[in-house]
């Protein structure tokens, strides 16, 4: 798959064809900077800074020099080719603003689940939403500098994860890994259906 940087044309074609993914995981496991990465255009984002009503609800062990959070979404665009793009759409982390997953995960062709094994337990109510939803997701471990890397079959495991689903070992900051993510959840995705 290509990831080619340029605009959509003024003129729609009869073969135009958006692909919504869904970028997910835990509060602090890298969304944001994922969606930043591989972005052809500015993304938005939906950061605020992180308050005293956070305080004893968000969960900042391990990422402690987080300021600020995701209230809404980030949104980020990728072309493929002219006439196909990717949509990338990515979740709030907390608890409290998984109301607005239902309404993400709509026409979502597949998600990525981004794990970070200093918090691994973050990622397991995604895990658990996307299985329950029959929607296909693949595991990023976005590998932390410091983190222990750890084999997929033990995060497999440690997840209880079907072995059909992919984990990919990744860094969110680096663009290659990204497209790799992103690669094999569509494949994965396409020829899952």
């Amino acid at each position: 798959m290509d990831f080619a940087a340029s605009e959509p044309g003024a003129t729609a074609t009869a073969s135009a064809l958006a692909i919504k993914i869904l970028i997910a995981g835990g509060f602090g496991v890298g969304k944001t900077t994922m969606v930043g990465t591989i972005s052809e255009i500015r993304p938005l984002h939906t950061e605020e800074l992180l308050s005293e009503r956070s305080v004893g609800v968000d969960d900042t062990s391990g990422v402690e020099s987080k300021t600020t959070t995701t209230v809404a979404l980030d949104f980020g665009r990728i072309t493929i080719r002219e006439g196909l793009w990717l949509y990338l759409f990515g979740t709030p982390g907390q608890d409290r603003f998984w109301f607005m997953w239902d309404e993400l995960a709509l026409g979502a062709l597949g998600a990525v689940v981004l794990a970070d094994t200093r918090r691994l337990e973050d990622c397991f109510p995604a895990v658990d939403y996307f299985e329950q939803r029959g929607v296909p997701f693949v595991v990023g471990v976005n590998c932390f500098d410091g983190a222990r890397r750890h084999d997929p079959a033990k995060v497999r495991r440690a997840l209880s994860l079907n072995e059909t689903i992919p984990i990919v070992l990744c860094d969110v900051r680096d663009r290659e890994s990204v497209k790799r993510v992103l690669t094999t959840l569509v494949t994965y995705a396409v020829e899952g259906r």
